[in-house]
């Protein structure tokens, strides 16, 4: 099911988006702030994001470059009062995708988000393509070239979550949190024989590369 974050900070309005959606078929989850959304996102992986532009904190406009920095193609839609050119100028300059103004037509709403995903082919398929190399989540699959790459379901895991997240650390603990079974007695340093395995398979690939950022964790970096 196609997952969308809603970041707004009037509680009635993020209410009643968030069950519209749902009524829509979707599996959406709502916060009220840039920081609850931060938490919301770590570990999943969202298919859309809507956002307001002014809340407290960070406003719409820096979440949206945050989010574009850590994922280049999830859209992004901002749902504003603003409807003067000076704002969506900014907005699209900031990374997004597309406009929807208050007050919100929940019908046009829809279609616009199904505009997006199609466009992202989220809803067809869920693929990561980075240069010559492919991830096939729904199979598990990964190819360089066309040709397969044999990864373990833990390592296909690892591999998907940083090329999701390009230039985003994630330390050794977080991946052992996601990846690993709770309570159980395994090292931090098993992360690091999986990245080592990992940069050992993909070798050959020129498209990205797993750095170690020194006492933070590793990352995956676009060429």
């Amino acid at each position: 099911m196609t997952e969308i974050l809603v970041v707004e900070d009037d509680g009635d309005l993020n209410e009643v988006t968030c069950m519209y959606l749902r009524d829509a078929g979707y599996a959406v989850t709502g916060c009220r702030n840039v920081h609850d959304a931060y938490e919301a996102m770590h570990g999943r992986l969202f298919d859309l994001v809507l956002s307001d532009i002014m809340m407290p904190g960070a406003n719409g406009y820096e979440f949206a470059e945050k989010l574009r920095e850590l994922d280049r193609h999830i859209p992004i839609i901002l749902m504003t009062a603003r409807d003067d050119i000076a704002s969506k100028k900014r907005g699209f300059h900031a990374g997004v995708d597309d406009y929807i103004v208050k007050p919100v037509d929940f019908e046009e709403l829809t279609l616009r988000i199904e505009a997006l995903l199609r466009r992202a082919h989220i809803e067809d398929e869920r693929k990561l393509v980075v240069g010559a190399f492919v991830m096939d989540a729904d199979q598990a699959t990964a190819s360089l070239n066309g040709e397969p790459i044999a990864l373990t379901a833990r390592e296909f895991n690892i591999l998907y979550k940083l090329l999701s997240y390009p230039k985003q650390v994630f330390s050794r603990a977080q991946l052992m949190d996601e990846f690993w079974d709770a309570g159980g007695e395994t090292s931090l340093r098993a992360v690091d024989v999986y990245i080592t395995n990992l940069r050992k398979k993909i070798g050959a690939c020129e498209d990205f590369d797993i750095l170690t950022v020194r006492g933070l964790g590793y990352k995956a970096v676009p060429r």
